[in-house]
């Protein structure tokens, strides 16, 4: 009862995106473009729309970033109802996920909403709802965007808002990601470890991926708690989640998001919008299907793209950054590491809103 890829192009344009305007690169009915496309687009001249962007004062710019799983919890969604779009999009949702999705964000049950297949198209509709509200309030701000990221899954809605990706079609590739994760971690008993350490803590020598989330086997998490104190660990806590999420454990879900990525439309970004990767900007449609597949099985190099995001001459002015979606975290990391950033940061609530 799901929709087809061809259905799914027949639904209304709903997502807000950071321009209006149709972008001329890019593969149509999913087909890959040549060799030669590519080499052409890697040295691809900036559109008018890019030029007029890059004109701006970095002051008058923003960015936008898009949060993960793990940032969501029962009651989200219920401030930007009254957003245009918003019920639209979740009323899409419920069509191509085949469950009530609007529901369970804003009721539950907790448990439910926790699941990797639910969580990861709950984050998705939910930060690109909240662009509905940021566009409603501060539409200079999504016109004068000229950056996007997002964490994990959140790179799926960085992609959607920045032309690359249709709403529809994104999430539904969202689903079969999650789908496909989902089962992977019931192969094998794995998990998550947010870990806050001290200066001279055994990252590296406690795991093969260097970073401030740990994942892995379970009983290899088990392990580093019990010997979090050895390991310089100030705090090492369980994330809300059951997959290790961008690890080789993840192998086997590669293969179906290689195939849907195939299937749907995907168009060069018309802002800059970076990789979890290797935190470079996608260059082309070929570039960003080929490193969504690879995302799974790869540490999301969170710091490394914050820094190519913010960094700037001595002096130089910093955008507007607005974190769109559930949580704060992505605020969080940005104050540890560029406070003259965070000091123009902004969260777009998603529970409440103003009269």
């Amino acid at each position: 009862g799901y929709p087809s890829i061809t259905e799914l192009r027949s639904f209304p344009f709903l997502c807000r995106k950071v321009s209006n305007n149709p972008h001329q690169h890019g593969s149509q009915n999913g087909t890959q473009a040549s060799p030669e496309t590519k080499d052409q687009l890697l040295e691809n001249e900036p559109t008018e729309e890019e030029q007029r962007r890059l004109k701006k004062k970095p002051s008058e710019c923003s960015v936008l970033l898009f949060p993960g799983q793990g940032s969501q919890f029962v009651g989200m969604g219920r401030g930007l109802l009254k957003y245009r779009n918003v019920k639209d999009m979740f009323g899409v949702a419920q069509k191509i996920l085949g469950y009530d999705l609007l529901s369970l964000c804003l009721d539950g049950p907790e448990e439910e909403l926790m699941k990797t297949v639910h969580c990861q198209p709950a984050v998705f509709v939910t930060s690109l709802a909240a662009v509905e509200r940021l566009n409603h309030e501060n539409p200079a701000a999504i016109e004068n965007c000229v950056a996007a990221a997002g964490f994990s899954v959140g790179e799926f809605a960085a992609l959607v808002f920045s032309g690359a990706m249709d709403f529809a079609e994104a999430l539904y590739v969202v689903k079969v990601r999650a789908e496909a994760m989902q089962k992977a971690s019931e192969l094998i008993p794995s998990g998550m470890l947010s870990v806050m350490g001290r200066p001279q803590a055994k990252y590296k020598h406690a795991c093969l991926q260097d970073g401030r989330v740990i994942a892995g086997h379970k009983e290899a998490l088990d392990f580093l708690q019990q010997k979090s104190r050895k390991l310089h660990f100030l705090r090492a806590r369980p994330l809300p989640v059951s997959v290790a999420f961008h690890t080789a454990l993840m192998e086997s879900a590669t293969e179906p998001l290689r195939d849907v990525l195939r299937q749907v439309e995907v168009r060069r970004p018309e802002i800059n919008v970076y990789s979890n990767v290797d935190a470079k900007r996608y260059m082309h449609e070929g570039h960003v299907r080929r490193q969504l597949a690879k995302q799974l099985v790869s540490p999301v190099k969170w710091e490394q793209t914050l820094h190519e995001v913010f960094e700037r001459t001595q002096g130089q002015s910093f955008p507007h950054t607005y974190e769109v979606g559930p949580g704060k975290q992505l605020g969080v990391t940005l104050q540890k590491c560029n406070m003259k950033a965070y000091k123009s940061y902004t969260h777009v609530d998603v529970t409440t809103h103003d009269d």
